[in-house]
């Protein structure tokens, strides 16, 4: 896959099939787009080509920014594992964002890097307002000599699958449906940095990781069975998401990963962290011991969630 994050880089081929939008979390949805790409492009020969945007375009026009599914380099490792041939990364800007539906397809795509067929999604908008739509896809279509194939909506237990319906999910803690709808577990990642020791004191010694993009979104406050991916190798334990109000007052998010049956020096290290489930709610306690008699009986239930995706 070729990642291009300049226009000009892009070899114009008219026998190209694409798809464009924010993909944020590649999920299930975006999927079904994708393979349609894929799959028309491998019929004629021709290219697969995927169009997204870094920043998000929320995050340039409002004023209430919103945290993302995946980090770029995320995005651009799934779309890999997708077998799309090209991807181009636009910069958005507001001054971008001011171009017409009819404006961004003629310089862009029309004169630039050349279509056959665009996929897209059932609620596709584009341009200036977000007013392009399938409609103004096709007219475009009859003007310049391209096709336009609409995909249906992916349903998962009757929910149409997007990706606010996911960061909503996340953002309450419903995990479960979170993952539904990517299709995979959600993830973190980011480098284990020295914390205050405060896990070892209690008997449940915890690696903090220091996400790698602070724009990631975080799974609402709680403690989760986790699997946790160290130098190739796979491991299994519970991550805490959380301020520890049972010793401060004022604290700071962090996340905690306690490691069943390791006992080695990580610090440095990088990890993806992949979510399995919640297990309850962050809680203050009234001393440490009451602390650690819980965190013996999250253990045991994280212990029998991690034994459903392992057996």
């Amino acid at each position: 896959m070729k990642v291009f994050n300049n226009l000009l880089e892009v070899k114009k081929d008219k026998n190209t099939v694409l798809t464009l939008g924010t993909f944020d979390g590649i999920h299930l949805g975006h999927k079904k787009i994708i393979d349609a790409v894929v799959e028309k492009a491998s019929v004629n020969g021709g290219r697969s080509l995927l169009i997204t945007f870094d920043p998000h375009p929320r995050n340039v026009l409002s004023d209430n920014s919103i945290k993302l599914l995946n980090s770029p380099a995320e995005k651009l490792e799934l779309l890999k594992s997708l077998n799309i041939d090209d991807v181009l990364v636009i910069n958005f800007t507001k001054e971008f964002s001011q171009l017409s539906s009819e404006e961004f397809f003629k310089s862009y795509i029309i004169d630039k890097i050349g279509i056959r067929e665009i996929v897209v999604g059932y609620d596709h908008h584009f341009g200036k307002g977000r007013v392009g739509d399938e409609h103004t896809l096709k007219e475009l279509g009859s003007k310049y000599g391209f096709s336009v194939t609409k995909v249906d909506a992916v349903s998962i237990d009757g929910i149409n699958v997007s990706s606010s319906k996911i960061r909503n999910a996340i953002t309450e803690g419903d995990i479960k449906t979170a993952n539904k709808l990517l299709g995979r577990h959600y993830s973190i990642r980011g480098m284990v940095i020295k914390g205050d020791g405060r896990g070892r004191t209690l008997g449940f010694p915890t690696a903090n990781v220091k996400l790698d993009d602070e724009t990631k979104l975080l799974p609402a406050l709680g403690i989760y069975a986790v699997e946790i991916i160290i130098g190739g190798g796979r491991h299994f334990g519970l991550m805490s998401i959380g301020k520890r109000p049972t010793f401060y007052n004022d604290g700071y998010i962090t996340n905690e990963v306690y490691i069943f049956d390791f006992d080695k020096d990580i610090y440095g290290n990088n990890v993806t962290v992949n979510i399995l489930e919640r297990i309850r709610g962050e809680e203050k306690f009234s001393s440490p011991d009451e602390l650690i008699n819980q965190m013996n009986k999250d253990k045991i239930i994280g212990l029998e969630i991690v034994n459903k995706f392992t057996r």
